[in-house]
């Protein structure tokens, strides 16, 4: 059996989303910016797209501006409001557990001058209204909070911030990439300034993204060379990709309630037949608060990396944490945020779920995984026999 289970790195492009994509990709390849109609039913496709990335969020067409992704979006938001604002403040606030296309790009302001508070996590993975209220200073120009965690799903209270945000008279800004989808989000109800999306995480396709900016905030263009974008992002348009964006989030946010309810079940069903079965896991993240696909645990006593191998060995793909740094034989910066040891974080893995995904293949993902942790623990020089009583209470602490 097949199983994919890495959908917080990328999921299937849907046949749906692909169908809408392929007369962009033969038939209708004019550039959009050319007056012929070639050009201006590309441009059509676009202006289309647009209306249904805005109609996802609650926003308007023309707040909407195509990336090339996630990571392009949120660079463009922080480094964006930082050169703009500089003379106002040099002081941004994020949290421990961002994607590191935000803590990057934050770490490279740092050393253009401006100031980052770090905000640190609780056990679960979360900051709070009150820890960002009291961060702000004079100086604060920007707030940047991820939407929900794409390690272990935590969803943080991203209305509140806002509200507080908006009551300081500071930008806020979300990476909401692991969050599009799978949770209604109205901008203007939660008071977000600017917002982060990716098409791949969405059932669309790779290399495309976008960033929403409300009407008003004025940010300074990364790539420069043409009117692209309302002027803000210089570049022939990947017309395919997003008409592919369009398509996949208007089928998400059309799904969304039945879909989440068909994960939870699935996702439930997970944990608990990891937690019941196999002794001495930890479930990392909010056992509520937490996205509808993800599952991430850390199974002690073992390392990750052999979990993962052998769980490929029987057709099943997983991950140890965030795909963009899967090469890295460092734990995972979010797991030691919300103060789990070192020797613990390297025995963690992430099951991310999608739509696709059926309950034959957790039962096979549950059976799979025990006989794989009692193969491994068997050769474990730290594990000992005994502990095959524990409780799967005890297994959770």
């Amino acid at each position: 059996m097949k199983v994919y289970l890495d959908n917080a790195a990328t999921t299937a492009l849907s046949k749906e989303v692909l169908n809408e994509m392929m007369p962009y990709l033969t038939e209708i390849y004019g550039n959009p910016s050319s007056i012929h109609g070639f050009g201006q039913a590309a441009k059509n496709a676009i202006d289309t797209a647009r209306n249904r990335v805005a109609n996802a969020l609650g926003a308007q067409p023309n707040e909407i501006i195509f990336t090339s992704g996630g990571t392009e979006a949120d660079n463009m938001a922080i480094v964006g409001v930082a050169h703009k604002l500089q003379k106002k403040g040099k002081h941004i606030i994020t949290s421990a557990v961002e994607h590191h296309a935000v803590l990057h790009t934050c770490e490279k302001l740092e050393k253009e001058g401006y100031s980052v508070t770090y905000l640190p996590v609780d056990e679960y993975g979360m900051v709070t209204p009150e820890q960002v209220e009291k961060a702000i200073t004079d100086e604060t120009i920007l707030v940047t909070i991820m939407y929900a965690n794409n390690e272990v799903g935590t969803i943080m209270p991203i209305s509140e911030i806002g509200a507080v945000c908006k009551k300081k008279g500071v930008l806020f800004h979300t990476d909401a990439v692991q969050a599009v989808g799978h949770i209604n989000i109205n901008v203007v109800e939660q008071n977000i300034d600017m917002l982060s999306l990716s098409a791949h995480k969405l059932h669309g396709p790779k290399g495309v993204g976008a960033l929403y900016v409300r009407k008003g905030i004025n940010l300074p263009s990364l790539l420069h060379g043409g009117a692209q974008e309302f002027k803000r992002r210089a570049g022939t348009e990947n017309v395919a990709g997003i008409v592919g964006l369009g398509k996949a989030i208007e089928l998400a946010v059309a799904s969304i309630d039945e879909t989440d309810k068909k994960l939870t079940v699935l996702r439930d069903k997970l944990i608990d037949g990891i937690l019941t079965r196999i002794p001495e896991v930890k479930l990392n993240g909010h056992p509520t608060k937490r996205l509808p696909n993800n599952v991430n645990v850390s199974i002690k006593y073992i390392e990750g990396e052999s979990i993962l191998l052998l769980l490929d060995m029987n057709g099943i793909a997983a991950s140890s944490g965030s795909a963009c740094t899967s090469g890295s034989l460092d734990p995972s910066h979010v797991l030691l945020a919300m103060g789990l040891p070192h020797e613990i974080a390297h025995g963690s893995v992430r099951l991310t779920l999608s739509q696709y995904t059926t309950e034959e293949e957790i039962d096979y993902t549950i059976n799979t995984l025990e006989t794989i942790t009692q193969r491994l623990r068997a050769m474990s020089p730290l594990y000992n026999p005994s502990m095959q009583g524990s409780s799967s209470c005890e297994a959770t602490k």
